[in-house]
């Protein structure tokens, strides 16, 4: 049903995911009248998925430089945000409401509870505090402007008017939550710079029957070293996720932007996995004979399991080796032996491509930071706009970093309109 409604709030937000809802609860907090338009039946749908259910809040990297630069080419915008509301501050946000929050490795940051519906439930109780108002089941179809103003917004159940707006629609990644890009688009519209958006931070598809057959074996320290046309191009050290369609984890999801820069030039995308980086050829041979002496009479497929990474015997029988298996240990010939060490410090990977924005964790892309106000996140153009969170475009890796660009852009806006 259609409303006519014709009462001007200070401020609608468009979107109620993690950025919006801290919005929504800055602004309330400083006594303004407050709208969230929201498409999903629930406000912070992706949120509440976010880290497995986890919720990895923030990255509590003490050196600020070092945290900025996670954020690449955005880094020298983001002084100024980072100095109004940092880490330091996410963590008293939360902390002071009764969520105490835990730092594990690499720095990253959960809810105690590791549970990201708590997180959810401190912003949606500051929004019942604060009595801010929530439509959800509404979509947004179009924004209007007049002069240098934005006025209302046209959706599927009325036009809205307010002084104030705040676009915080998220990217193009899980689109099942409804991030699909709707932000884009308008603030295409209205005249902005658009990075068009593409998966980021994102697994990767690969050919190798290998890699599928491992499906679900996470090994947490491995060396990966990605080839274009055989020549090196980086490496990087750190947790492999094994899945049915490829290669994930951490290591995985923050090498994908570079993978994807070499998907795009002509050539064949591989890798190298070394099972043991920290053990080199010579080492692993001297290992691998100690297993073998003591188990002679044993068929060599038999004893895989005890050369190789917990979970990978079978899938080393996959491999195109050239090695018999059904041969006794005692009978394994010397260069037999020696392929085997260089095949566990030289697993062959064929990259195919980068898996798509519904598996992808964050999605590049947005409106160019030359044309925000970073003091105030609005819109340099429309200066009752403001804009947050993952319509900005901002690199970043997975490890905290995308959900603390949401908190501060989000309090920032919130506290500005």
């Amino acid at each position: 049903m259609r409303e006519n409604n014709n009462k001007i709030w200070d401020v609608i937000i468009i979107g109620g995911g993690a950025s919006g809802m801290m919005a929504g609860s800055i602004a309330g907090s400083n006594g303004k009248t407050v709208l969230i338009l929201d498409k999903n039946r629930d406000l912070g749908e992706k949120l509440k998925i976010t880290g497995g259910g986890r919720c990895n809040i923030t990255n509590n990297e003490p050196d600020i430089h070092k945290m900025l630069a996670i954020y690449g080419e955005g880094a020298p915008f983001l002084y100024t945000p980072f100095s109004i509301f940092g880490v330091k501050d996410t963590f008293k946000y939360f902390e002071s409401r009764g969520l105490p929050l835990v730092v594990q490795a690499r720095n990253r940051v959960f809810p105690a509870t590791e549970k990201a519906l708590d997180v959810y439930n401190v912003l949606r109780k500051d929004l019942e505090k604060y009595n801010v108002n929530i439509k959800s089941n509404c979509t947004v179809k179009k924004i209007n402007k007049e002069d240098e103003l934005i006025k209302s917004v046209e959706t599927d159940s009325g036009v809205y008017f307010a002084k104030s707006f705040v676009l915080a629609t998220g990217g193009m990644s899980h689109s099942e939550t409804g991030s699909t890009g709707d932000g884009f688009k308008w603030l295409k519209d209205l005249g902005h710079e658009v990075k068009d958006s593409s998966p980021n931070i994102v697994p990767l598809a690969v050919s190798d029957e290998w890699v599928k057959s491992l499906a679900g074996v996470s090994l947490s320290f491995m060396k990966i070293t990605f080839f274009l046309e055989d020549k090196k191009q980086f490496s990087k050290t750190g947790k492999i996720l094994f899945t049915h369609f490829g290669l994930s984890g951490p290591l995985i999801l923050n090498s994908s932007k570079k993978v994807d820069d070499l998907l795009q030039q002509e050539g064949i995308v591989t890798a190298h996995i070394d099972a043991y980086p920290d053990t080199n050829e010579g080492k692993l041979e001297e290992s691998i004979i100690k297993t073998f002496d003591t188990n002679k009479n044993k068929m060599l497929r038999t004893i895989l399991k005890d050369i190789v990474p917990e979970g990978m015997a079978k899938s080393i029988e996959l491999m195109n080796t050239g090695i018999n298996f059904d041969t006794k240990v005692h009978s394994v010939t010397k260069e037999d032996r020696k392929r085997i060490v260089k095949l566990l410090k030289s697993l062959p990977v064929t990259i195919t491509n980068l898996m798509g924005y519904e598996r992808s964790v964050v999605a590049d892309g947005g409106v160019s930071l030359n044309e925000i106000d970073m003091k105030r996140m609005s819109s340099k153009l429309y200066n009752n706009l403001y804009i947050t969170g993952d319509l900005l475009n901002i690199n970043r890796n997975s490890g905290g970093y995308s959900l603390q660009i949401c908190w501060t852009t989000g309090y920032i806006a919130g506290a500005s309109v």
